[in-house]
């Protein structure tokens, strides 16, 4: 059983730049860590491997010094890495993003099941794995809360709409989880010292993946961020005090002042 699992390398505070004439999120001298949701899939993984066999692959989209993610990764136990740089991808949204992956794991050869976190702490879109299992051509289930079982389907539960929903998915599969699935394990001393000493980030450009370039970077996006603002500040709340009566009257009051009901 082979395992792909997406992750990314995110500011640890998201920080935004004009460049231009477009919103970029800034990254150069900014602290970085894996986006938190992709160890809990990643841990997902290792824990599917744990008990079914098989083999978990890292993946990741960005500039060389995502490697530092790619690492971690397998520090944490994957056995292996993979990092898909090249300067047409810059500007990737996530459109553009799940092409260049679906194409990357196309190249891995036959898989049965990829997993992201549900969403990123940079965009917070939720976009990437819905959009990469349209991509791959199969089906996905997502905001995954527990894994039952998996023989030749993987069953699931989710929460949904207040019902804790439980699905059952043919493979292969791709599945977003969220952080009630699990408790990411952290990497081991050992780990550590296999990820430098032991392990290799193999490092593939479009080329390698036989991806599109127009389909990449800001050739490939639908969507451009062109305007970021804070939402409207809220009004300041009014305490009140009285007996329930005067608290009664002084609502019913301000109701009619704003013409919410009628005197």
């Amino acid at each position: 059983m082979r395992i792909v699992v997406c992750i990314k390398q995110v500011p640890e505070s998201p920080l935004f730049e004009i460049v231009g004439g477009l919103v970029r999120i800034k990254r150069e001298g900014v602290p970085s860590v894996v986006n938190p949701l992709d160890l809990h899939a990643l841990e997902a993984g290792l824990w599917l491997r744990q008990n079914h066999g098989g083999e978990v692959v890292a993946i990741s989209m960005g500039p060389p010094p995502c490697e530092e993610a790619l690492r971690e990764a397998l520090a944490m136990g994957a056995d292996r890495a993979i990092l898909v740089s090249d300067r047409r991808c810059a500007g990737s949204d996530t459109l553009a993003t799940s092409h260049v992956l679906s194409q990357s794991i196309r190249e891995i050869e036959s898989f049965d099941l990829a997993i992201c976190g549900a969403q990123t702490i940079d965009s917070d879109t939720g976009q990437v794995g819905p959009q990469l299992a349209e991509e791959l051509g199969i089906p996905h289930v997502a905001y995954v809360e527990k894994i039952v079982s998996l023989t030749d389907r993987l069953v699931i539960e989710r929460a949904c709409d207040g019902f804790v929903e439980t699905v059952a998915v043919s493979l292969p599969a791709l599945i977003t989880v969220s952080s009630a699935l699990n408790t990411p394990r952290r990497p081991s001393f050992g780990g550590i010292q296999d990820a430098f000493a032991a392990k290799t980030v193999e490092t593939w450009d479009l080329g390698r993946i036989k991806a599109d370039p127009r389909k990449a970077g800001d050739n490939g996006s639908a969507t451009w961020d062109r305007k970021l603002a804070p939402p409207p500040a809220r009004k300041k709340g009014e305490v009140v005090t009285g007996s329930p009566r005067e608290l009664a009257h002084l609502i019913y009051q301000k109701l009619i002042d704003r013409n919410i009901i009628e005197g």
